[in-house]
């Protein structure tokens, strides 16, 4: 006799089963789920179970979960942070001109930490093969309070932890400037000091912040209102880290001579090749000058392909101009003619000076495809009548290796500069350390 199989509601399954399906959703998703019973309503607004199975689904292989806010705030909290700070994760390019001198690199880098996100300053090491600097100077967390807590660190050198990070001590308010994080839109970022360190929020994303009360009124009601506050710090028990924070505005007002401008950044959406585009991203590669680049490639909406430095320069003009430009994306695939192969043969692979009197990491045999590129600082418009540019001058080549980097040359220069990836899976390539000086 066959027994009949009696169907299961998924509320007939152990919480764990439970708890692990709906890791899987997003916030929407769960909300729409919840509407279902008040059971789930209320597993939905309230169970930290649930938020940590998010939280941890979804960013527990690149951050801890349980340290942030140092555990004490709720997982929907966290959650609903996490998701803010993510839109930061990648590379940004510095917009606009800044009053430093030097300015600083323009490439910027945010990655996960333990308990934080830490912006830094990525810039091409000189003479040093394919290091490159990581300099951090932007570190953002979340207080046990719940609130986004923001630090520059304009000489890179300060040595946070998670103690200094989480509160007000003395080294993180002698060495730091505490800064709000505001997205404009969902690629352009904006750091500017926090003028008030009694603000509740760090506006990142306009959306998480909440609204600060303390407001003052007219002139002669702050000014009272700031004596009080003064001598109720120095002689209330529990009053030295308002008092702490007092001192500290009284040095800054004192030992800037003007505010911090604030600083723009665009994220650098498509960062990494795709197999419709394999050639996307950012790269970097050794120069005919022996120092090293980094490099941007863009797929343009009209078919194109156009390489652009974005390394620190001295020559602003010629790093805005594309290096190379095609408009065709037809690769000639391996084994390539006679004519080609003389033409590679031919070319210099320029590498760093220890790597020079080494064997080519690319050779013939690990050309994959090939592809014809102008350069676009004599480009040429084929229809144009009567141009009487040399088309060796302005004819180039990609060829594409097999490991999925490349390397680009033109005739006229008999070297080919071959690219390198500057990050992988998320993590920064031959980092090294800013020297003290």
């Amino acid at each position: 006799m066959i027994e009949a199989l009696i169907p299961l509601s998924f509320g007939d399954f152990p919480d764990d089963v439970q708890l692990c399906v709906l890791s899987f959703l997003r916030p929407t998703e769960l909300a729409a789920f919840a509407c279902t019973c008040k059971r789930f309503d209320a597993l939905y607004r309230h169970d930290q179970r649930l938020w940590f199975s998010l939280c941890h689904r979804r960013w527990g292989s690149k951050t801890l979960i349980n340290k942030w806010g140092a555990g004490k705030i709720s997982y929907k909290n966290l959650y609903r942070l996490l998701n803010e700070y993510e839109s930061l994760i990648g590379f940004w390019r510095r917009s606009g001109d800044v009053s430093a001198s030097p300015p600083p690199p323009p490439l910027v880098f945010f990655e996960w930490g333990p308990f934080y996100i830490t912006g830094s300053r990525v810039s091409p090491t000189r003479n040093s093969g394919y290091g490159v600097i990581k300099k951090p100077f932007l570190w953002m967390s979340i207080a046990p309070s719940g609130e986004m807590v923001n630090y520059l660190d304009p000489d890179g050198k300060a040595a946070l932890t998670e103690e200094n990070l989480m509160g007000e001590s003395e080294a993180v308010e002698s060495e730091l400037i505490r800064v709000n994080v505001s997205f404009i839109g969902e690629c352009h970022v904006v750091v500017e000091e926090n003028s008030n360190s009694n603000l509740n929020s760090s506006s990142l994303g306009n959306s998480i912040g909440e609204e600060c009360d303390n407001v003052y009124g007219s002139p002669p009601d702050r000014l009272m209102t700031e004596i009080y506050q003064y001598f109720a710090n120095r002689t209330s028990p529990g009053g030295n880290g308002s008092s702490r924070r007092q001192r500290r505005r009284e040095k800054e007002k004192q030992g800037r001579i003007r505010k911090l401008e604030p600083e723009h950044f665009v994220k650098i959406v498509n960062c990494s090749p795709k197999p419709s585009r394999p050639l996307q991203g950012l790269w970097k590669g050794i120069c005919d000058d022996t120092n090293l680049d980094f490099y941007l490639v863009t797929y343009d909406d009209v078919g194109g392909i156009a390489c652009r430095k974005v390394g620190d320069s001295n020559r602003p003009l010629t790093y805005h101009a594309p290096i190379f430009w095609t408009s065709s994306l037809t690769f000639i695939e391996s084994p390539l003619s006679p004519e080609e192969d003389d033409i590679y043969n031919c070319q210099l692979h320029l590498r760093p000076p220890a790597e020079a009197d080494q064997m080519p990491s690319s050779d013939n045999g690990a050309v994959s495809r090939m592809l014809y590129i102008n350069s676009s600082y004599d480009l040429v418009i084929p229809d144009l009548v009567g141009t009487a540019v040399n088309p060796r001058r302005v004819e180039g080549r990609i060829w594409e290796y097999r490991n999925g980097t490349f390397g680009f040359g033109f005739l006229r220069d008999n070297y080919i500069i071959d690219l390198k990836h500057i990050a992988l899976n998320g993590h920064l390539l031959d980092t090294i350390e800013p020297s003290s000086g």
